[in-house]
């Protein structure tokens, strides 16, 4: 199904996908509330099982941070969530510390990012502190990748059906991701995938999903350094 997704997504470029229409049936909304609780304690499993084997890659790269340049070992940044409602997100600190960290994506050769950071990007390792995420239910294994209030605005102004993104949890991973559609490429493609996403989410659908992303990581040459906000479509 995931690959399917991907396949038909590449092929066009409706942005008005529909969401899952609102089930006014008593045992459809049963069903709902079971696969969303389903799909929360597949995170709450998944997220502390990932947290605890990762948890030596993770203070490895958080000393790499500490001793590679001066600043916090964390990044805390405001983004959108669920239903709109704001949340921290965490991140390992790959860039030094400045005024402009907070607020810009990273250009390709962006001097802001540290030699160290440069490598947690690649693989990805920046994003791990997210699983505490996770697991306190700001976001989800699985789902659009979450946005900061203020490009929420700017793309929600351009791309009416933006908002539609919230009506889950961010997710650490997605099928726009595994589908390459990161950094410097088409927002509308993005909202594309995570509609397509929303359509026909499933705890199947979601294990593709996870199963897909490592590879996806490691085969992808344009992670690092290819944010480029004025580029947008």
């Amino acid at each position: 199904l995931a690959i399917s997704l991907i396949r038909r997504s590449e092929n066009t470029v409706n942005t008005s996908l529909p969401l899952p229409s609102n089930k006014g049936e008593s045992n459809c909304q049963a069903a709902h509330i079971l696969e969303d609780a389903l799909k929360r304690g597949v995170d709450l499993l998944g997220g502390s099982s990932l947290l605890l084997i990762t948890s030596p890659i993770l203070l490895a790269c958080a000393l790499g941070v500490r001793l590679s340049s001066k600043g916090p070992i964390l990044f805390r940044q405001a983004r959108v969530g669920k239903n709109g409602k704001e949340f921290i997100l965490y991140k390992l600190r790959s860039m030094y510390p400045n005024d402009r960290e907070a607020c810009g994506w990273t250009t390709e050769d962006d001097v802001r990012v540290t030699p160290f950071g440069a490598i947690l990007r690649r693989f990805s390792l920046d994003e791990l502190p997210q699983l505490w995420n996770v697991i306190i239910g700001d976001m989800s294994l699985v789902g659009p990748r979450p946005e900061t209030p203020h490009y929420v605005r700017i793309f929600s102004e351009r791309f009416p059906d933006y908002p539609k993104r919230h009506a889950v949890r961010p997710g650490l991973t997605g099928l726009a991701q595994i589908m390459g559609l990161r950094g410097n490429t088409s927002i509308r493609r993005r909202l594309e995938a995570d509609l397509a996403y929303l359509s026909h989410q499933s705890l199947f659908l979601d294990l593709a999903i996870l199963l897909l992303t490592p590879g996806r990581v490691l085969s992808s040459e344009e992670k690092a350094f290819v944010r480029n906000r004025r580029s947008m479509p």
